[in-house]
């Protein structure tokens, strides 16, 4: 009975010995496991980068999409409506006055407009020198420069266009073309010769609409 008793107590502790080891291998093998997916989580998040949660309202904030750059064939486009908006063919032979100072209003601009412009009562605000320029260069800048004229908001500019002291024949050629492109730009309201001290007649002062109106 007694020699049982030791073998049973052999037969237990090999059991309970048993029973320790496969807890232990069990619980190194659920620590691996662990080990094992925190690997996979830091493998995760090197590969990701920096994340950032979600707002708590659960909306998602979409970037505004880029905007396209514009397309040169528009600019090339703008640039040639603004050769073909104002022509060097135009008769203005009814339109401007020619008193002692050459003139022009558009229609339902009074005569005191002209004359005001003509006395200073505007600041000239703006300049333009087409003075050494051909033609078509006149031109596209004479137009570039008036639209940005009054889109800023400037009321009295002056163009320069000289004399023709130089030109073959000393015929004032661009001066005659540039009166011609003003009449047609409705943005112009009227335009004076300028005084002596201020061009004389190699220049002109021009009244634009204010921005809106033209």
């Amino acid at each position: 009975m007694k020699a049982r008793s030791l073998q049973d107590l052999k037969q237990l502790r090999t059991q309970l010995a048993e029973r320790e080891a496969r807890a232990a291998q069990a619980q190194a093998e659920r620590a691996a496991a662990q080990q094992r997916a925190r690997a996979d989580q830091d493998l995760f998040a090197r590969a990701i980068g920096a994340t950032q949660p979600l707002p708590a309202h659960g909306r998602v904030v979409h970037a505004p999409p880029a905007v396209a750059p514009e397309p040169r064939q528009r600019q090339r486009d703008e640039q040639a409506v603004l050769r073909e908006s104002i022509s060097d063919e135009f008769d203005t032979s009814t339109l401007l006055h020619t008193d002692e100072h050459l003139s022009f209003r558009r229609p339902g601009i009074g005569p005191d407009v002209a004359a005001k412009l003509r006395r200073g009562h505007w600041a000239v605000q703006g300049e333009i020198d087409l003075h050494g320029l051909r033609t078509d260069e006149a031109r596209e800048a004479l137009a570039q420069f008036l639209r940005e004229a009054q889109r800023a908001g400037l009321r009295c500019v002056r163009v320069v266009h000289g004399k023709g002291l130089g030109s073959p024949g000393r015929t004032p050629v661009l001066k005659a073309k540039v009166q011609v492109w003003l009449v047609q730009k409705a943005e112009v309201l009227a335009f004076v010769q300028a005084k002596p001290l201020e061009g004389g007649a190699g220049a002109l002062l021009v009244l634009l609409a204010a921005a809106g109106r033209g």
